[in-house]
């Protein structure tokens, strides 16, 4: 496997971790009911991880 590739399946072990935090943190804490809240949180994360590999990869642009 290519290193671009581990890169691409760690990053999506790693947004799959953090929206089972999200989930956790939703289930756990009261004030975190609010599902527009967790929904920008889960939704900022999932960006930030395929901003970078998107970035990793070249752009794929044109």
């Amino acid at each position: 496997m290519s290193t671009l590739a581990l890169l691409v399946v760690l990053l999506l072990v790693l947004v799959v971790v953090l929206v089972a935090a999200v989930m956790y943190a939703v289930h756990r804490a009261p004030a975190l009911r609010v599902p527009l809240t967790a929904g920008i949180a889960t939704v900022t994360a999932i960006a930030a991880v395929l901003a970078v590999i998107v970035t990793a990869g070249g752009g794929g642009g044109v």
